[in-house]
C-alpha cells in the first residue's frame, strides 16, 4: 500500500486538426490551457510531484510550464510510438518515486476532478493497477471494460475493432486515466513490445503484463462521465468550453449571483463575484477578477484582472 502518489501527464499530441500551430494541450477552455485544468486537479488532490511528457513543439509547453509558481518536471518523447512509449520516457521519474503510486492522465482531458483522483487513489491503494472507467451513452471508438465476476477486478480492455457485437453494446469504457504501483509499472514497461500492426507501444499492454504476474488489477468507474472528454478539433474545443461555461455560471447563480440571461456571458474559473450582483448579457470576465456584492456588470462589459468594489456599476 503506497502512502504517496506522483503524477504523469501525457502532453505530446500535435493538435493538427486544430490548425493552431501550437500543441493541443495549450488550447484553452475558459481562458485556461487544457493542461492547466489537469495540473490543477492533480495539485488539488494533494499531488506535488508531476512529470509532463512533451512531444511536438515541446518548447511551447515547457515555456508555459515555466510560468507556473511551482516546479513541473518534463521529459521529451522524440518519436510518436504510442502511449506506452510515452510513459517509457518517464522511467527515471518513476524510479525516483519507487515505493509510491503514480497516476497517469491525459493532458487534453480537462474535466478530471481532484475528487475523482482522490477516489481513484483510495480505491486502488491495494492494487498494482487501477483502470479508471466511465459509462457514456455513445461508447463508439472506445475500449470496453470487461469485469470479472466479483464486479471489481478487471478481466480485460477490449478495443472496438476487436470487439464482438455483444461487447460493443457495453457502455463502460476505458477513460485513459490509470493509477499504478510505480514499481509494477516500471517493471511492466521494461517488458513492453511493439505492436506488429502499428509499430507502437501501448500502455494498456502493461496491464496484461501486470495481470500475468498475479498482481491485482481493478476497474474504478468515475461518477462524472465528462472526465473522459477531450478535444481533437475546434468544434470539440467549443463543446468543452460550453460545458465549462455553463458549469461556472450555474455555480455563481447558486452562490447568489443573478445572471438573468446567459447569452454571451463568459466567466473564467478564477473570478469571484459577491452575492446579489447582476451579470448582464454579452459580458466577459476573466483573470483574477474580484467583483463585490450588489454590483451591476454589463451588458457587453469586458473585465480582466480587476477589483470591482461593492455597489458598483460597470458598463
Amino acid at each position: 500500500m503506497q502512502t504517496k502518489t506522483c503524477a504523469v501527464i501525457l502532453a505530446g499530441g500535435e493538435g493538427t486538426r486544430m490548425k493552431s500551430g501550437r500543441p493541443k494541450v495549450l488550447a484553452e477552455v475558459l481562458f485556461k490551457p487544457l493542461i492547466k485544468w489537469v495540473i490543477d486537479a492533480v495539485k488539488g488532490a494533494g499531488i506535488d510531484d508531476i512529470c509532463v511528457v512533451t512531444g511536438s513543439k515541446k518548447e511551447y509547453v515547457e515555456e508555459y510550464l515555466n510560468t507556473l509558481p511551482y516546479k513541473v518536471e518534463t521529459v521529451y518523447q522524440s518519436e510518436r510510438l504510442g502511449t506506452g512509449h510515452a510513459v517509457m520516457q518517464t522511467t527515471g521519474f518513476l524510479k525516483a518515486h519507487s515505493g509510491e503510486g503514480v497516476i497517469i492522465l491525459n493532458g487534453d482531458a480537462p474535466f478530471i476532478s481532484s475528487e475523482t483522483i482522490k477516489a481513484v487513489i483510495e480505491a486502488g491503494k491495494d492494487a498494482a493497477c487501477t483502470v479508471v472507467s466511465a459509462e457514456i451513452s455513445d461508447p463508439t471508438g472506445y475500449g470496453r471494460i470487461l469485469r470479472k465476476d466479483d464486479g471489481v477486478s478487471l478481466e480485460a480492455i477490449v478495443e472496438e475493432k476487436e470487439a464482438t457485437d455483444e461487447i460493443r453494446r457495453i457502455k463502460e469504457i476505458n477513460s485513459g486515466t490509470y493509477r499504478f504501483d510505480a514499481d509494477a509499472l516500471t517493471d511492466a514497461l521494461g517488458k513492453l513490445t511493439k505492436s506488429a500492426k502499428t509499430g507502437e507501444y501501448y500502455l494498456t499492454d502493461t496491464i496484461e503484463i501486470i495481470q500475468k504476474s498475479g498482481k491485482p488489477v481493478i476497474a474504478f468507474k468515475a461518477e462524472n462521465s465528462d472526465s473522459v472528454l477531450g478535444a481533437n478539433d475546434n468544434v470539440q474545443l467549443w463543446q468543452l468550453n460550453e460545458i465549462a461555461r455553463k458549469r461556472v455560471l450555474e455555480q455563481h447563480m447558486k452562490n447568489g449571483v443573478c445572471i438573468p440571461c446567459i447569452d454571451g456571458v463568459i466567466i473564467g474559473t478564477d473570478v469571484t463575484i459577491g452575492a446579489n450582483s447582476v451579470i448582464l448579457p454579452s459580458t466577459v470576465i476573466k483573470g483574477k477578477t474580484n467583483i463585490g456584492s450588489f454590483c451591476e456588470i454589463g451588458p457587453a462589459a469586458f473585465i480582466n484582472d480587476q477589483d470591482i468594489p461593492d455597489n458598483s456599476q460597470y458598463r
